[in-house]
């Protein structure tokens, strides 16, 4: 990073201690944390983050497209000489954004209000859930570095019983055994749900897959979503 002409970061303190690292690597090298352009009263605060910012930003496709839009102009800012040609890929890359967020909602709405709820392993989907009219439970909160006890698993048993939840998802960035514990804690009270699929949250598919981008990460978080909700539906129903 010391040899480095922009550094752009997430911000709202994703990296963690590394935030404090970036802030003092501003006196020679040019950091930016893109989620920062994001208004504030769009961001979520919830309390178990002790006052701070849900980093999660980049599941609503339209807050997503803040960033963007920063990225742009510090380019532009930085190299002036090719502002055109950076203006003219972000113009693009935010039209592809646009259609993107009305996929994702309409992909949403297929599914049946009553079970259009996401439970997964730790709280990275609140502003997706917002966005696209999911409730979400997660059994970890906003860090993955937090585990799950068996107090938090008993009581989110409960609830996808209560609420008859017919699929639960892993994470790419979570151990798969929460949601299995789950999943047990749920059939000892006699309803059988299924896990889903896996779902990314605090990081991407590999290189060169269409998961490892941006637009390519959250169309198969959707489609995961939808196709394992509404196939276990088609069974109970």
């Amino acid at each position: 990073m010391a040899g480095a002409d922009l550094i752009l970061y997430n911000g709202l303190h994703l990296e963690g201690k590394m935030t404090d690292v970036f802030r003092k690597m501003q006196r020679r090298i040019k950091t930016v944390a893109v989620a920062e352009a994001i208004p504030p009263d769009s961001l979520l605060a919830p309390p178990e983050f002790k006052g701070a910012h849900d980093p999660h930003v980049w599941f609503d496709v339209e807050l997503w497209q803040f960033c963007v839009a920063r990225i742009r102009d510090k380019l532009v800012e930085m190299d002036s000489a090719h502002a055109s040609g950076y203006r003219s890929r972000a113009q693009a890359y935010l039209a592809k954004l646009e259609e993107l967020d009305q996929y994702v909602l309409r992909q949403a709405l297929r599914v049946p209000e009553p079970q259009r709820v996401l439970v997964t392993a730790h709280d990275a989907f609140n502003y997706f859930g917002r966005a696209y009219h999911f409730e979400v439970r997660g059994l970890q909160g906003i860090s993955t570095a937090s585990e799950a006890g068996t107090a938090d698993i008993q009581k989110l048993a409960d609830f996808v019983k209560e609420r008859q939840i017919p699929a639960v998802f892993v994470e790419t960035s979570v151990p798969q055994r929460y949601i299995e514990a789950l999943q047990a804690a749920v059939r000892s009270r006699g309803f059988d749900v299924k896990i889903g699929g896996s779902l990314y949250s605090d990081a991407m598919g590999e290189p060169g897959t269409p998961e490892g981008e941006y637009t390519g990460m959250v169309k198969h978080n959707i489609d995961t979503l939808l196709s394992s909700i509404l196939f276990v539906l088609h069974f109970i129903f």
